[in-house]
């Protein structure tokens, strides 16, 4: 699931800058989220992304659960470089934002990481919770970008079409990992009870 609210959200990029946390929305939708979650039968483990705003968004429904907040690099927000703490409004004015938007497989961040390897590092780090944690239910808090990436793969959708798909703050995205591939439960789920997600 994707962090919460935070002060810059849809206006910046933050990346992976220090220092952001939920705001008052933030931490409401993380409550919210977390008595969703904590319907469900059991949850195994909660992840997060380094980040303060994926911690603090993990830590009301760790506690929900019965769990602590466990740390995982592989979840972090994609590496935006020389792009990091920009407004959105400036860096669409710039020729490259078109890539970004239509060719992302193409493109590096200036200084920072390609949409590939944030792809790459994105799912090779759900497959190893989903392994550690086979047959159990498993919370990871990433970023938007990252969780399109992996919606992406396990879609088994280009990369370059993952922009089509929206990852709003708080939403859960849901996905089984067996041993005949990924299966896609929901997407940006906002509402609604988790306990019939289930592979038909």
């Amino acid at each position: 699931m994707r962090h919460g609210q935070t002060p810059t959200t849809g206006a910046k990029l933050p990346g992976r800058a220090k220092g952001l946390h939920l705001a008052d929305a933030g931490r409401d939708q993380a409550a919210a989220v977390a008595a969703r979650i904590a319907e469900l039968p059991k949850v195994d483990a909660v992840y997060a992304s380094p980040l303060e705003r994926t911690k603090e968004t993990a830590a009301p429904i760790a506690t929900a659960v019965g769990q602590r907040v466990q740390t995982d690099r592989g979840l972090l927000e994609c590496d935006f470089g020389e792009w990091t703490g920009r407004d959105l409004k400036d860096l669409m004015k710039l020729p490259e934002w078109k890539t970004v938007q239509r060719y992302p497989s193409g493109f590096r961040f200036p200084g920072g990481e390609s949409f590939k390897e944030m792809q790459g590092r994105i799912t090779g780090a759900l497959a190893a919770i989903a392994l550690r944690h086979r047959g159990g239910v498993a919370v990871a808090v990433s970023h938007a970008d990252p969780i399109k990436a992996a919606v992406a793969d396990a879609l088994g959708t280009h990369l370059d079409l993952f922009q089509r798909i929206v990852i709003s703050p708080c939403s859960v995205t849901a996905i089984a990992y067996g041993d005949e591939g990924p299966i896609v439960l929901a997407v940006n789920s906002i509402t609604g009870p988790l306990t019939t997600l289930a592979p038909s």
